[in-house]
């Protein structure tokens, strides 16, 4: 067993690298030779005081660069040498940079060294106390109760909690009549699309704005509007031409922490877009799925609104994990019943078991003290990004100091932001252009940055290298 030396510093290296690094110098020096057995998972965490997330991945990755190989029941042991065992920058090989490897292949990808670009927290920053907690309360469930499909509307129990959760944000929701539990946001998304448009309808989106959302609303044969998104909210002047001129009828919009700017909408734009929707009779799509990592007193479209024309969706990606794939739609009862019968037509009932999970950790896992915990992580890495992008003179779009993403313009023309993603993902960096996050696939040198994944030095040393190239 080697001796590890893990700097726990928030400006570090992540524990992760740490270990794929400290074990990949210990098999280049020979110090661990060929078939030389690696502590289990359980046994490393323990000693190291890691969470076993954190040494999977790491697991992963060294299996991923060929240095360690796993097998069944004999856990993992260093790979045999036919040479001198090459480092990681000569042997990792880069994904190719395809549509099909940022829709669906990215989240199985685990050979990525540094993902900037990606849009999830750090595995070692999931709360496990309170998963492993929940696991096993779910576990001693009699099996006869988890034998059905479960309630259309999803795991009444969960449907309760988050009632009492919107209700503290000034959103009252009967827990019966207008909470939907979902597989996810994303699904969430494509339900009320299905359910409240139809092809050629036109819709509005926020530009920049959610990928996944951009690709479910193309797949549905619907015509996307693009409307600027502001530090401050939506360009609410450009909505309501948009509105007059073509007769959308919906327009999403993440209100908190937008995916991919991290800006939140201000009081004056909230009532301005909520007065033109009223007007001319439009949906109103509220993606909210970052509302618990924000400060208090951000805008709720939906308390605001009532639930008239609005939809407000919610999820447990951002907070808990987004392997639960736990989603809800808060909507008007009758809305509610309709979306409530497109997911059983096309997917029946969302997992029981999944939403038995999730009560229990919002219940017993510490669900607030884990949230403030991450909050806090996320406020030390946004200072800590932002300092470096100050540092290369990049501009910041806006700096809220809380959730997953900083939007930055890179030093790069439009046209030329793919070509400095492929570099980048060459140099074991994933970054993630703006163009992804356009409703025309327009060029943009601006980028998204998932904050707790860009504190790594060779991110930003590759951009300065870029920047004066």
């Amino acid at each position: 067993m080697i001796e590890l030396q893990l700097d726990r510093g928030r400006t570090q290296a992540t524990l992760v690298e740490q270990l794929v690094n400290a074990f990949s110098d210990a098999i280049e020096q020979q110090t661990l030779r060929a078939g030389a057995l690696l502590p289990s998972v359980r046994q490393l965490a323990q000693t190291e005081r890691l969470s076993t997330f954190t040494v999977t991945e790491a697991y992963g990755r060294l299996v991923s660069m060929g240095l360690v190989v796993a097998r069944r029941g004999s856990g993992y042991r260093v790979a045999a040498r036919t040479a001198a065992a090459p480092r990681r920058s000569v042997t990792w090989q880069p994904p190719s940079l395809t549509a099909t490897w940022l829709l669906s292949d990215v989240f199985a990808d685990h050979s990525v060294p540094i993902k900037a670009g990606c849009g999830w927290l750090p595995n070692e920053w999931v709360n496990e106390s309170g998963l492993h907690h929940a696991l096993r309360s779910v576990s001693r469930v009699p099996a006869a109760r988890m034998a059905d499909y479960g309630h259309p509307y999803g795991f009444a129990p969960l449907r309760e909690r988050i009632a009492e959760q919107l209700d503290r944000h000034g959103l009252p929701a009967d827990p019966a009549a207008n909470v939907l539990l979902t597989a996810g946001a994303t699904q969430a998304l494509d339900l009320i699309v299905r359910t409240l448009l139809r092809p050629g309808d036109r819709v509005v989106v926020e530009d920049p704005g959610y990928c996944n959302l951009l690709q479910i609303l193309r797949l549905s044969g619907l015509t996307v509007l693009g409307v600027p998104r502001t530090p401050a909210g939506i360009d609410t002047d450009v909505f309501e031409q948009l509105v007059l001129e073509h007769k959308p009828k919906a327009i999403f919009v993440n209100t908190t922490l937008q995916n991919p700017t991290g800006a939140t909408f201000g009081m004056a734009a909230a009532f301005r877009l909520l007065q033109i929707a009223e007007r001319h009779g439009l949906w109103v799509v509220e993606d909210d799925v970052s509302r618990e990592l924000a400060p208090p007193g951000a805008p709720l479209l939906a308390a605001m609104e009532g639930l008239n024309r609005v939809l407000y969706i919610g999820g447990f990606s951002k907070t808990i994990t987004p392997g639960l794939r736990c989603g809800y739609v808060i909507a008007e009862r009758d809305v509610l019943r309709e979306l409530a019968r497109t997911k059983m037509a096309v997917g029946l009932t969302s997992s029981a078991a999944t939403e038995r999970i999730v009560e229990k950790v919002l219940t017993e896992g510490r669900y607030a003290r884990h949230v403030e915990a991450v909050t806090e992580k996320l406020k030390d890495a946004h200072l800590c990004v932002e300092e470096r992008m100050d540092a290369l003179g990049l501009e910041v779009f806006c700096r809220p100091r809380a959730g997953l993403f900083l939007w930055a313009r890179l030093p790069v023309e439009p046209a030329q932001a793919s070509e400095l993603a492929t570099q980048a993902l060459e140099d074991g960096i994933w970054l993630a252009p703006g163009s992804y996050f356009r409703p025309a696939d327009a060029a943009s040198e601006w980028f998204r940055f998932n904050v707790p994944y860009s504190t790594d030095d060779a991110l930003w040393e590759f951009v300065g290298r870029w920047k004066e190239s």
